[in-house]
């Protein structure tokens, strides 16, 4: 990895897993960013040939972000339930989150950690 690379910890420091991990984060980072100057060049343009060129171009780039969001959810368990969590329901993105949120039995929604009576 380059000297700009996004590493904030001593690089000996950082496991060989993490360093795999950040890369594909850089990289669908990367993929993304193409894909919305894609979209704004896609809207910018007057030629019609060169935006289904575009179009072209930038959904290319948007199989690329779903190959590593892939990559990515198949070596982070955390991701992993998050994305079965939240991808491909239906309704709110809000309101499935608060459906979700369990209460201990106190009821006051703490975790239990710390307070009174602890």
């Amino acid at each position: 990895m380059s000297a700009d690379d996004g590493i904030h910890e001593a690089r000996e420091l950082i496991s060989p897993a993490t360093q795999e991990r950040h890369r594909a984060i850089r990289s669908l980072m990367e993929e993304l960013e193409a894909i919305d100057w894609y979209d704004q060049r896609i809207d910018a343009t007057t030629d019609s040939q060169l935006r289904e060129i575009l179009v072209h171009n930038r959904d290319e780039e948007k199989e690329h972000a779903a190959m590593l969001l892939e990559w990515l959810r198949r070596h982070d368990p955390v991701l992993d339930a998050e994305l079965r969590e939240y991808l491909f329901v239906e309704g709110s993105i809000t309101d499935h989150e608060a459906g979700t949120t369990t209460v201990e039995p106190g009821g006051d929604g703490s975790l239990g950690l710390g307070g009174p009576g602890t």
